[in-house]
Order: C-alpha cells, then structure tokens, then sequence
C-alpha cells in the first residue's frame, strides 16, 4: 500500500461503492427509459424511480450515520490518550474549541506535530483542510470508512 497523504487518504468500499451504487443507477436509468417510453404505465414507473431514489438515499445516510458516528468518537478517544502521552495535558478543555472535522484532520498528525498543531488550529481557526495540508509526517488511517 502507498504511503498515506493527503492526496491519497480518502477510502472507498468497493460493494457500496463500486456494485451497489452502480447497480441502483443502472436500475434508475432503466426505469427513467421505461417512464419515457411506455406512456401508459408513468405512474408504476414514476413509482419505482422514487423507490430506487429513497433506496440510495437511505442506504447512503444510514451507512454514512453509523459508521462514521463511531469513527468520530474512536478518533476523539484516540486524540485525548496521544494528546495526553505527548503533552502530559488533557486534551478535554480545549475540544470545545475544535469541531469534530479539525478533529478528524489532527489525527493524521503526528506525535510530533501534534501539539503544536492543536495550538496553532485553535488560534488560527483552521479548516480541517487547511490542518490536513499542514501535516508534513502524515500519520496514516487505513481503517476510516
């Protein structure tokens, strides 16, 4: 595996992304031809594209809630133990100052770079881009969905 940055850190899933996905577009494809192209029958075609609509919306959305609900506090967790074993400080009085994004960004910091960057994040107000293109060890995340 490449080594992580920036450019590269973004991950797919290759059933949702690349099989479910692309199915659900070549079904809604299909139903919109057939809505086209058989006048009588619209309104059960109308139906279905609605249905494949609501199916990808909510396949995304729950997906997207629950895994990346879990990731956010594993992250947060896993800041506050590096921060706390770097700096001997509690990383708690300054979250309130950092929304969960820059959170996210600050953990492919690393050891070394971690402190300051939390400092200058805060004062700065940087984005979590902004964060992230800072980072010049970049701490890999294989894991994050």
């Amino acid at each position: 595996m490449a080594r992580q940055n920036f450019e590269n850190h973004v991950r797919y899933y290759t059933a949702h992304h690349f099989v479910f996905y692309p199915l659900l577009l070549v079904a809604m494809g299909a139903s919109v031809y057939a809505f086209n192209n058989h006048p009588d029958q619209k309104p059960v075609w109308g139906a279905i594209i609605v249905i494949f609509i609501f199916i990808g919306w909510s396949s995304f959305m729950v997906r997207q809630h629950y895994a990346l609900g879990n990731q956010n506090r594993i992250v947060r967790l896993e800041l506050r133990f590096r921060y706390f074993v770097l700096t001997g400080k509690r990383l708690e009085p300054l979250e309130s100052k950092l929304n969960i994004q820059q959170l996210v960004a600050l953990r492919f910091a690393s050891d070394d770079e971690l402190p300051p960057l939390v400092d200058r994040a805060i004062q700065e107000n940087l984005t979590s881009t902004q964060i992230k293109k800072s980072i010049q060890d970049w701490l890999p995340d294989t894991m994050r969905v």
